[in-house]
C-alpha cells in the first residue's frame, strides 16, 4: 500500500466515525476543532490531526491484530477497526474504569465486533498474551520506550508510541528492533 492509499484509508475511517459520538456532551460543540478535548480523569481525546499522523505512521493493514493503549473514549478503537476490517482485530485497553466503560459503550454504538475495549489490568501495560500484535498504538507518552509493549510485536510488527516528546515508529524484524522519530507531540502521560 503506498502512502497516498494509507492517507486516504486514514481519512475515509475518520469521516465515517464522527468524533463527536465519542465525546462527553460539554465538549461534542468543540469537535470540529484540532485540539484534544478532555474526557475527565485527567485523559483527553486527542486532536484530529495527531491521530491522523499516527494511524498513517501505524501502517494498519486490512486483517491485522491491533493492540490500543490509552483507548480513551473509543474513538482510536473505533478508527483502527475500521481500518483492519471484520478479518482483524482491536483490543482497546484504557487504565481508568469509567473511561473504559463509556468507551466500550461508544464502540459498540457502531456495530464492530472484531473491536473491544476493556480496563487495563492495573500494574500491566499493554495485554501480553503469546499471539502478540501486528499493531500496537499508544496514545499516552512514555518515559521510555517500553520493553513490555516492544515485547509484545509479532514479527514484522510496528507500534506508534510518543516518547517523552518524540513520536517514534518501532518496527521488528526479528529480534532486531528499529525505531524512527517523526516530530515532536505532547500527550498524557502513560501509567
Amino acid at each position: 500500500m503506498t502512502d497516498p492509499e494509507r492517507a486516504a484509508d486514514v481519512a475515509a475511517a475518520m469521516s465515517a466515525l464522527d468524533r463527536r459520538a465519542f465525546l462527553p456532551p460539554e465538549q461534542v460543540e468543540f469537535a470540529a476543532e484540532d485540539r484534544p478535548l478532555p474526557l475527565g480523569h485527567g485523559q483527553t481525546n486527542s486532536q484530529p490531526s495527531t491521530v491522523a499522523a499516527m494511524l498513517r505512521l501505524l501502517h494498519v493493514p486490512v486483517g491485522a491484530r491491533v493492540l490500543d493503549v490509552g483507548a480513551g473514549s473509543g474513538w482510536t478503537t473505533a478508527l483502527l477497526a475500521r481500518l483492519v476490517g471484520p478479518e482483524g482485530s482491536v483490543t482497546g485497553i484504557e487504565l481508568e474504569p469509567d473511561l473504559a466503560v463509556a468507551g466500550a459503550a461508544n464502540l459498540a454504538a457502531w456495530g464492530m465486533p472484531w473491536a473491544t475495549l476493556d480496563v487495563a489490568h492495573p500494574g500491566v501495560l499493554g495485554r501480553p498474551g503469546p499471539e502478540g500484535y501486528d499493531r500496537i498504538l499508544v496514545s499516552a507518552a512514555a518515559r521510555e520506550l517500553p520493553q513490555s509493549l516492544v515485547d509484545q510485536l509479532r514479527d514484522g510488527g510496528r507500534m506508534v508510541i510518543p516518547v517523552r516528546r518524540r513520536m517514534l515508529v518501532v518496527e521488528r524484524r526479528g529480534d532486531r528492533i528499529g525505531t524512527s522519530e517523526h516530530g515532536s507531540y505532547l500527550f498524557v502521560p502513560l501509567r
